[in-house]
């Protein structure tokens, strides 16, 4: 007589995990760095001003005095740009059984609530798009990081193929000082963490971590915190930066903007299923266009 198996068997259980594994990335390092601030209107505005140059000053005594031609601000501007994302559940899908959630709806809209925080990250530091109003059919935009920086403060390899190297991370450290900046932070991207962590191969970079034998040691072979001429800069990855771009920054020079914060928009519901909107409106603030630079790997623009 044949042995009867599993494989003959009807209505065996499955043996599903009851945890959902999610490796999407989540962090966005710009936004958690800088500051926050509150608006108004859709069209926003901040001045920025500097010192003259120094120069000899000496004056014979018993002079007349001598007037400078004086010099105003400089009027800044951006928009808030409206970030949206809709999420429609049937009312059978958040009523069955299911693995790893209690509610389907309640679960697509926390996946959505962090998507769409990913997607503010993106247009911070990722898009180089034009800042504009919009109009009746077209959406409002915000400058990024990249329509914010004076062109004095930017470094350029000459060629895509060119990569970064340290003489251009230091070349943008000095321009920004320069200017007058003092960054703290250089986010990079994770190819550029990569050559970023070359540097650290270079005379006299080795970084070792003893035991407390103080018999054997680690060879560590990243940069964390970057020391150059110009002070001590700590070295993030930011894996939504745009391509090859090395940003160097100050977080108390930036702001995100809020018009409207994050809410949850319920829908009216027209059938057998569930609607709701995630929406918020935000921008980007620059305090000076002087206090941040930037390597980009190419000829001109970002």
């Amino acid at each position: 007589m044949a042995t009867y198996q599993t494989y003959q068997m009807v209505g065996i259980k499955e043996n599903i995990a009851d945890v959902i594994t999610n490796l999407s990335p989540r962090k966005t390092p710009f936004q958690s760095a800088i500051g926050n601030e509150k608006v108004t209107q859709p069209l926003f505005q901040w001045q920025e001003d500097q010192l003259r140059a120094p120069a000899a000053n000496a004056a014979v005594e018993g002079a007349d005095a001598s007037f400078i031609t004086a010099v105003p601000t400089v009027m800044r501007n951006n928009y808030t740009q409206i970030f949206t994302e809709s999420v429609q559940v049937s009312d059978r899908a958040d009523v069955v059984s299911t693995y790893g959630r209690k509610r389907e709806f309640a679960y697509q809209m926390k996946k959505s609530a962090e998507a769409v925080k990913r997607d503010l990250e993106i247009a911070m530091v990722n898009l180089n798009q034009t800042k504009g109003a919009g109009t009746s059919s077209t959406a409002s935009l915000m400058a990024g990081v990249q329509g914010q920086l004076d062109s004095s403060s930017v470094v350029y390899t000459g060629s895509t193929s060119n990569p970064l190297t340290e003489a251009f991370l230091v070349s943008a450290l000095q321009a920004a000082y320069t200017n007058g900046a003092e960054p703290t932070r250089i986010h990079v991207t994770p190819s550029n963490s990569v050559v970023l962590a070359g540097f650290a191969s270079a005379a006299g970079r080795y970084r070792t971590i003893s035991n407390a034998g103080d018999k054997a040691t680690t060879l560590t072979n990243v940069v964390n915190l970057y020391v150059s001429p110009f002070g001590e800069t700590k070295v993030e990855i930011n894996r939504w930066l745009r391509t090859k771009n090395t940003f160097i920054f100050d977080p108390d020079m930036w702001s995100k903007v809020t018009l409207r914060p994050w809410e949850r928009k319920n829908l009216a519901k027209t059938g057998d299923s569930t609607k709701a909107m995630l929406l918020g409106e935000f921008s980007l603030k620059h305090k000076n266009f002087y206090a941040s630079a930037m390597v980009v790997e190419n000829t001109t623009g970002f």
